[in-house]
């Protein structure tokens, strides 16, 4: 019987059925950042247990790492102590620990597909709601709570119920100037940020088949904005070619046997899905967030929408979105001014995310608006080093951006790179949600990194295309 890629890896990992009707399910790799684990760890040692199985653990520090200095001890004492915290477990139970001291560090879920540990087919499991990430290898990835975490570190299971399995194809060719980003954006508008509650989105079509890893990455990470558990896309050979030679790949005779499994748990071409959403490419504009969830957006040539073109049960929160933002009906969302501008998370904080906005940068025509604070926060201590290898860092900064340090940075802003007061920003992470960025009253515009480059050198929220004479 032909089956989806999701029920083929599910059923792969159920351990047994469970008297709740849900399945209890191995994890093949649980990764663990400073943020989430230490309560978890202290309940694992409160009865005396170990951890199953280290040696599919992996830990990084990525959420509360100032980006402005490397050194320690860290000021914010709370943030040294979440960090002491890890090192000392991953130390005790023998954990493989990526950490600031070896530059080994940055965000999870750019430090595990870099090293390999993301691989086709595995069920995957994180203390951070973004683990959808780790979807773009054709994995079943999931974002856990602490005693989630607590119950991996025991037993190497969770009890889960099986999803049922929507595909969103995307056809066609995406215009010049338009991104993952506004790939994954448009399909937040279209279903709503509940659309996707009870399933596991399966991402296809051309334009899938043609997205890089990092791509794939962009689009799985934010899953579970819509909504939706996990997503995934089927493993070809674009992610055979990913992962070959990286540190904990497969190698020899064990990458030709790995391959042919990642082959044999594609979804079969007859397989039978929940429900099929087809989207065009040419269809997709550049996007932008105007609200406070990341379904509130509109293309960059559009205004702001009434709240009688909602449903009824989402006027209050367009209403909402109103008062906080300071938008109105009908307003353009061209020409909003931004106070700050920020490129960088699991979501666009890649090596390819900062490339297309060093090409239009290393022309030298635009430099950041004095009004405007600009960031760019790699992703990894890797990917800053390939981008200090490349020159990238004398780019940016010459063109007004601040350079930083590997980390989580002004996402979530559990450090101390946060917006103040009622300061805008032009952002490239993904969540807009009400002062998500550090401040009670901030406010957050989502977008792809090339038009945040745009608004941070124009002080306004722009079309990355006009100002950078894309066609």
């Amino acid at each position: 019987m032909a089956q989806t890629l999701y029920e083929k890896v599910f059923d792969k990992h159920v351990v047994r059925q469970l008297p709740s009707g849900q399945a209890q399910l191995l994890m093949g790799l649980h990764l663990l950042h400073e943020v989430t684990s230490p309560q978890a760890f202290a309940m694992i040692r409160e009865r005396k247990l170990k951890v199953m199985f280290p040696e599919r653990t992996f830990a990084t520090v990525d959420h509360i790492v100032p980006t402005h200095t490397k050194l320690r001890p860290y000021e914010d004492t709370i943030a040294e102590e979440m960090l002491q915290s890890l090192e000392k477990s991953a130390q005790d139970f023998g954990i493989r620990f990526f950490s600031p001291t070896a530059n080994e560090n940055g965000v999870v879920h750019i430090v595990g597909p870099e090293r390999g540990l993301t691989q086709p087919g595995m069920t995957i499991c994180c203390g951070d709601s973004h683990t959808a990430t780790h979807g773009a290898f054709g994995a079943l990835a999931f974002g856990i709570g602490t005693s989630q975490i607590r119950d991996v570190l025991a037993t190497q299971t969770l009890a889960m119920e099986k999803l049922k399995v929507r595909r969103i194809e995307v056809n066609g060719k995406l215009r010049p100037g338009v991104y993952a980003k506004d790939v994954i954006l448009y399909i937040i508008q279209k279903l709503g940020v509940n659309g996707g509650v009870g399933y596991a989105y399966e991402y296809g079509g051309d334009v899938f088949d043609r997205f890089t890893m990092d791509e794939r990455m962009t689009v799985c990470n934010m899953s579970i904005e819509g909504g939706a558990r996990c997503g995934y896309v089927n493993p070809d050979q674009t992610t055979y070619d990913y992962l070959k030679g990286r540190e904990y790949a497969p190698n020899g005779a064990n990458w030709d046997k790995a391959v042919a499994y990642w082959e044999s748990i594609k979804s079969d071409s007859g397989a039978k899905y929940d429900d099929v959403i087809r989207y065009k490419a040419e269809d997709i504009p550049p996007m932008v967030t105007w609200g406070i969830t990341p379904a509130q957006s509109v293309g960059i040539e559009g205004a702001i929408p009434a709240a009688e073109s909602f449903s009824v049960d989402e006027r209050e929160s367009v209403k909402e979105a109103y008062a906080y933002m300071d938008f109105k009906a009908g307003q353009p969302i061209v020409g909003t001014k931004i106070d700050v501008a920020f490129i960088g998370s699991c979501t666009n904080g890649r090596l390819s995310d900062f490339e297309e906005v060093v090409k239009v940068l290393k022309l030298g025509k635009h430099k950041v608006q004095a009004n405007v604070r600009a960031l760019v926060v790699p992703g990894s201590v890797q990917v800053r080093n390939d981008m200090l290898a490349r020159g990238w860092d004398k780019v940016f900064a010459d063109a007004g951006f601040s350079f930083r340090e590997a980390g989580c940075s002004m996402c979530l802003a559990m450090n101390p790179d946060k917006l103040k007061g009622r300061e805008v920003c032009a952002s490239s992470s993904n969540r807009n949600f009400k002062g998500r960025q550090g401040s009670p009253q901030g406010r957050t515009l989502l977008m792809s990194p090339l038009m945040v480059a745009a608004a941070a050198v124009t002080g306004q929220v722009a079309d990355a295309r006009k100002v950078f004479g894309i066609s």
